[in-house]
C-alpha cells in the first residue's frame, strides 16, 4: 500500500480532527481546492468521500509557494519537491479510491483560473470550495469573491489559516494576513451566508444565496 509523502503535518494535526466531523455532514460531490501543496487535504477528501460515492475534485496551485515559502520565509520549502509529492500522492489516492474520482490539476494563479472557471459555466457549480492560497489579504479577498460565485447555494466555503500571521520583526502586517480579507468578505456578504461553528483555525461558511 502506498504511503503518502507529507512533510508538513498541519492538516493531519489541526484541520483533520475538525474535518472528520464536518465533511461527512457536508458530503460534497464537486470540490474546488485553491492551493494544494502536497495534497494532504485532497487525499483526505478522496479517501473519505469515495468510500460511498463518485466525486469531482479540482486542485489549483502555482506550486511556486507563497511569501512564507520563499528563501528566508518562515516555511521555506523546495517547491519542486512539494509538487512531486502532490502528483504522487494524488495518483495513489485516485488509484486506491473505491469509487471513481474525476480529478483535475490546474497549475496557475487562482485569480485567472477561477475567472476562467466562471467564464466556462462553473458558476454555482461546486458543493465545496476550499481556499488555502496566498496569505496576502488582497489575494485572499479575490479568492473569496470568486469562490463565492463558484460555490452553489447551500454549498460551503472553507477558509484556511484564519488567524495566521507571519512572525515579522516589525510585528503583524495586516496586508500579509488572511483574517482582514476574510472579515471584509463576511461583512459585505453577511446576508448571503451563514458561519458554521467550528474552531477558528479555519472558517467554515455556508452560502445561502447569490
Amino acid at each position: 500500500m502506498f504511503a503518502y509523502q507529507f512533510t508538513a503535518p498541519w492538516f493531519e494535526n489541526v484541520a483533520k480532527p475538525v474535518w472528520s466531523q464536518l465533511i461527512p455532514q457536508i458530503n460534497p460531490k464537486t470540490i474546488l481546492e485553491i492551493s494544494s501543496y502536497e495534497g494532504a487535504s485532497a487525499c483526505y477528501l478522496i479517501d473519505t468521500l469515495c468510500e460511498h460515492q463518485e466525486i469531482e475534485i479540482t486542485c489549483v496551485d502555482t506550486w511556486l509557494g507563497g511569501i512564507e515559502h520563499q528563501p528566508g520565509g518562515i516555511a521555506h520549502a523546495n517547491m519542486n519537491a512539494v509538487e512531486r509529492n502532490f502528483d504522487n500522492n494524488l495518483k495513489a489516492a485516485c488509484a486506491s479510491a473505491k469509487h471513481p474520482v474525476n480529478f483535475t490539476k490546474i497549475k496557475g494563479p487562482s485569480d485567472l483560473t477561477l475567472a476562467h472557471l466562471l467564464s466556462t459555466g462553473k458558476k454555482n457549480y461546486y458543493d465545496m470550495v476550499y481556499i488555502d492560497g496566498s496569505h496576502l489579504a488582497p489575494d485572499v479577498l479575490c479568492d473569496a469573491v470568486l469562490g463565492f460565485r463558484l460555490v452553489k447555494p447551500g454549498g460551503v466555503l472553507i477558509f484556511d489559516d484564519y488567524n495566521w500571521h507571519e512572525g515579522l520583526p516589525q510585528g503583524v502586517d495586516l496586508m500579509r494576513c488572511p483574517k482582514p480579507a476574510i472579515d471584509a468578505f463576511t461583512s459585505l456578504y453577511w446576508n448571503k451566508l451563514r458561519i458554521i461553528t467550528a474552531p477558528l483555525y479555519q472558517l467554515f461558511i455556508q452560502k445561502l444565496s447569490d
